[in-house]
């Protein structure tokens, strides 16, 4: 099943079904443009992954980490489907990266790797927007990965069933493919990633680790339509514009 989140015409909020054009919630169906779709789930933080494809580490002529590079996105970065991120004032270099993202289900701290799926609720579709400009010479990537907006997320909660292994990952913008990739070439997998995640920190119901990108990263500006499909997840999209 994929879950939505959505806004009512009533102003209410539910937790229904997706159907692809529709969504459905107590029996009434919805036209998706008579609803405003929401984040799938409420993070108190998102755990974010660096360098978690080789062809991506190449194209930004860093190196593979050993471990896990972990850094985190606040509440306050989430977009939902169909919004329309601003980016950072002032700024030149403001890439897509396109990301399977995992919602966590319950409470849960010290989760080996293979009870990891006992806590894994399903998956969705971020982008991580990454500010270049301030990124690249900061050590803490706040202003570069933490600004309002900045980890669309959704559009559905999809049943863990649904997403195969080898799904691929593609982000499109204004209707031309960036990145086309699979997440078999993830270096550390999901499993792993909940349990050096969770050596350090509880993760709370609701929280999302977002896997990294494949490679493709490329630049964002004013009007641009970002499309990021995941096989077995579905399209979130977003509009960008620059103050």
């Amino acid at each position: 099943m994929h879950h939505v989140r959505f806004r009512d015409p009533a102003g209410a909020v539910r937790t229904g079904e997706w159907h692809g054009d529709t969504v459905s919630f107590g029996g009434e169906t919805y036209d998706l443009g008579e609803v405003d779709v929401l984040p799938p789930c409420d993070p108190t933080k998102i755990v974010c992954i660096g360098r978690n494809y080789a062809k991506h580490a190449e194209e930004r002529d860093e190196e593979v980490p050993d471990r896990p590079l972990l850094f985190l996105k606040p509440p306050n970065a989430v977009a939902s489907h169909q919004d329309t991120v601003t980016l950072p004032a002032g700024k030149e270099n403001v890439e897509h990266e396109a990301e399977l993202a995992v919602v966590i289900g319950k409470q849960c701290r010290n989760v080996a790797v293979e009870d990891a799926e006992s806590v894994i609720a399903g998956y969705t579709i971020m982008n991580d927007v990454s500010n270049r400009d301030d990124q690249d010479i900061e050590s803490n990537w706040v202003r570069g990965k933490a600004f309002d907006g900045a980890a669309p997320l959704g559009p559905v909660l999809a049943d863990p069933e649904h997403l195969p292994e080898d799904a691929n990952i593609t982000l499109r913008v204004n209707g031309e493919t960036r990145q086309d990739s699979s997440i078999e070439h993830l270096i550390f997998s999901i499993p792993e990633l909940v349990a050096e995640i969770t050596t350090y920190v509880t993760l709370e119901p609701g929280d999302v680790i977002s896997t990294g990108t494949p490679e493709g990263v490329g630049p964002l500006v004013d009007g641009d339509h970002v499309e990021v499909e995941i096989e077995g997840v579905g399209v979130l999209e977003h509009d960008v514009r620059q103050d």
